[in-house]
Formats: C-alpha cells, sequence, structure tokens
C-alpha cells in the first residue's frame, strides 16, 4: 500500500500494512487466551480492555494513515460495541454497577479517550453511537459535571445541561472560543488550543505520547495524534477553521462532516 494521502508524516506504507493487521488480530488473540485471576471476572475485564484499546488504536492507525473517512464508521461501530462489553465486564469483576470504563474525571489520558470517541461519533454523524457511548459515562455520574464533555453534547442528545467548570484545565482554552467576540478571536483560541495540544499530555501516563519517536521499522505503537474535539466543536458551533493550519486538527473530518449536513 502507498501511503499517498496519510494524514501525518511519521508513517511508512510498511509499517501501517504491518500494525493496522496487528490491531485487527488482537480480538482473537485475547479471546484464545486464559489468564490467571485475583478475583472472579478479572481476566475477562483485561481481555475486554486489550480489545477494546486495540479497536481504537486500528481506528486511529486508520484515519492518520489517511484512509477515505467514509470507510472508518464500521470501526467506530465496533468500537462502541467493544466499549460496551468491556464496562459489562468490569461491572461484574470490580461489583460496582455502572462503573465507568474510563476515569474521566481523575485522568486527563481517559478523559481525552472519551472526548476523542465523542467527537468521532459527531463528526461522522453518529448520534446513535454517541448516545450509546455516552450512556456508559453519563450513568456513572458523570452527566452535568464538565463543560467540554456537555459542550459536545448539548446540540445532539436531549436534556443536557450547561455547566462552566471543567475536570482538566487544558480544555478552557477550547472553550474559550465559544465565548469569543469574534470570528477571528475564536480561530485564535482554537489555534492556540491545537498548538499547545500535544505538549498538555506530557506526563499525563498516556499509551501514544511520544510514540512516533519509537517507531522501529514496521513497529511501534504510534498510531496518531488527533484532537478531534477540536473538530468537533468547530463543526458543532459553526467557527471558523479557515486558518487552522496544525498538525493535529482534523480538518478534512470537520469538512466531511460538514458536507454530510449540508446534504
Amino acid at each position: 500500500m502507498e501511503l499517498l494521502h496519510r494524514r501525518q508524516q511519521f508513517l511508512t506504507a510498511e509499517y501501517y500494512e504491518n500494525m493496522v493487521r496487528f490491531f485487527d488480530e488482537e480480538e482473537a488473540f485475547w479471546n484464545a487466551q486464559t489468564l490467571d485471576e485475583d478475583y472472579a471476572g478479572q481476566g475477562e475485564s483485561i481481555k475486554a480492555d486489550e480489545i477494546r484499546l486495540a479497536t481504537f488504536s486500528g481506528l486511529l492507525l486508520r484515519y492518520t494513515a489517511g484512509e477515505p473517512v467514509d470507510r472508518l464508521e464500521p470501526h467506530l461501530q465496533r468500537l462502541i460495541e467493544q466499549c460496551e462489553t468491556y464496562q459489562r465486564c468490569l461491572e461484574y469483576s470490580e461489583g460496582v454497577r455502572h462503573v465507568s470504563p474510563l476515569s474521566i474525571k481523575a485522568l486527563l489520558a481517559h478523559y481525552e479517550e472519551c472526548v476523542q470517541i465523542m467527537s468521532l461519533c459527531i463528526l461522522l454523524h453518529r448520534t446513535d453511537l454517541l448516545a450509546r457511548f455516552v450512556k456508559l459515562t453519563d450513568q456513572a455520574g458523570f452527566s452535568g459535571d464538565d463543560a467540554l464533555y456537555e459542550g459536545l453534547l448539548a446540540k445532539l442528545l436531549p436534556d443536557r445541561v450547561r455547566v462552566t467548570r471543567c475536570y482538566h484545565p487544558m480544555y478552557e482554552r477550547l472553550l474559550q472560543a465559544l465565548d469569543a467576540r469574534s470570528a477571528d478571536e475564536a480561530a485564535q483560541h482554537l489555534q492556540a488550543y491545537c498548538s499547545g495540544w500535544y505538549e498538555a499530555f506530557e506526563g499525563a501516563s498516556t499509551y501514544w505520547h511520544d510514540t512516533h519517536t519509537e517507531i522501529d521499522g514496521d513497529e511501534g505503537s504510534y498510531v496518531g495524534y488527533w484532537a478531534f474535539e477540536a473538530g468537533a466543536i468547530a463543526y458543532l458551533h459553526n467557527l471558523d477553521d479557515s486558518a487552522i493550519d496544525h498538525m493535529v486538527y482534523p480538518k478534512d473530518l470537520v469538512e466531511y462532516a460538514r458536507a454530510q449536513r449540508a446534504t
């Protein structure tokens, strides 16, 4: 495969082909394993989490490599299904009803994963998948408690509430774009958010930060760096992103969402 339209420069065709195959085979691999357990359900919960993460990684890698946007939707649907499976396994193993699959208040890395998934649902026009995914965190007590979380949902799902507090301060700059007094000011906030996005995750215990430096031939763990939430906010609130020129901003995904809305 020749990566004529790769969206970030770190990928080679050989790396992409090997790693997307690896992620796609993870479900079969983990389902064939029997893990030792310290308590009932622990093994199934671990396997479900590994499969969920591999599914998400494969989706991100496909986008980074330049796969057409309209081919991402089945992988997104599979990801939501895996999130639901993981939640059920976690609920059983931990004995906590409605436990969240992501600790979005405590962990910045989990919060970013959450808003990335929400934003992909928004930009691919899969409100049905958005509702299914958000149910997992809503029922765990996160509804009506974070400004960006609610800001991503307010225009698409019923009965959302407006809040001003943020779990993580780095997202305040993105929210400032919504309160800007002019299109130019909104664009400046959007650009500033994207410019500081990558550095904000240094030391945040993500699985992806700096992975482009660890690519070894056709092996590694890099899947792409994407501030999908910035694109979702720009799309939902009709912000002018024409001047946004940053590697982490998913401009063509926003253009796709706008084109689909127009039809």
